[in-house]
């Protein structure tokens, strides 16, 4: 791939064509918050917060860093009062599903984020998929999903896969940023659904 010039924060930086926003700002030591971030998965844009303002073209607007890929003369601002205000917003909207989470409690503090700013609605979850990515993505188990939408929108295991897969994996549980109880919880949920095996009508159990 041929390398473009860029400006990242009044830094004009080289970078390879199809590399992110997000990407070539690590690569240059600026940090942009990130919470649906993981190495092992392709990247996502759920939680927002590593939105940018990018100037392309004439045209200015707020995209998410992790996803959006650089382009010759980009110019991309990291931090401004507007991406803070963007930040604070989420976080507290965030907060009030998992107030007592340490990554949200540290971007909090960053960014001025108050947790009782909207009544709280403690389901642990923030959507940021990173449960469900995995295990679609890496271990191929797709043992859980989201299930409905908008506010209703919950993380759900799927018993008849879970029962076969979950309990010697476990290994979402530690990506969780906001309670791996949390998870454990939900999925002892989804296998007590599962009905116990009935013996009517078997000749053979007696």
């Amino acid at each position: 791939m041929s390398e473009i010039l860029l400006q990242i924060d009044g830094k004009e930086v080289a970078a390879e064509e199809g590399t992110t926003i997000l990407e070539v700002a690590q690569s240059m030591g600026v940090s942009i918050p990130t919470l649906c971030l993981h190495e092992k998965l392709e990247p996502y844009g759920g939680c927002r917060i590593c939105s940018v303002e990018v100037e392309a073209r004439g045209r200015s607007s707020v995209v998410a860093a992790c996803l959006y890929p650089v382009e010759k003369d980009l110019v991309v601002t990291t931090r401004t009062e507007k991406l803070d205000r963007i930040r604070k917003s989420l976080l507290e909207m965030m907060l009030a599903h998992a107030p007592d989470s340490e990554p949200l409690k540290e971007l909090a503090q960053e960014y001025g984020a108050d947790k009782d700013r909207f009544e709280k609605e403690a389901s642990f979850c923030i959507h940021c998929g990173l449960c469900v990515r995995y295990c679609a993505e890496v271990k191929k188990a797709n043992a859980l999903g989201f299930i409905n939408r908008g506010a209703k929108k919950e993380i759900s295991f799927i018993p008849e896969i879970a029962s076969k897969e979950c309990w010697d994996c476990k290994e979402c549980f530690e990506l969780c940023p906001t309670s791996a109880l949390q998870a454990a919880y939900v999925l002892i949920e989804a296998l007590a659904a599962i009905p116990e095996p009935t013996t009517k009508g078997c000749k053979s159990c007696g």
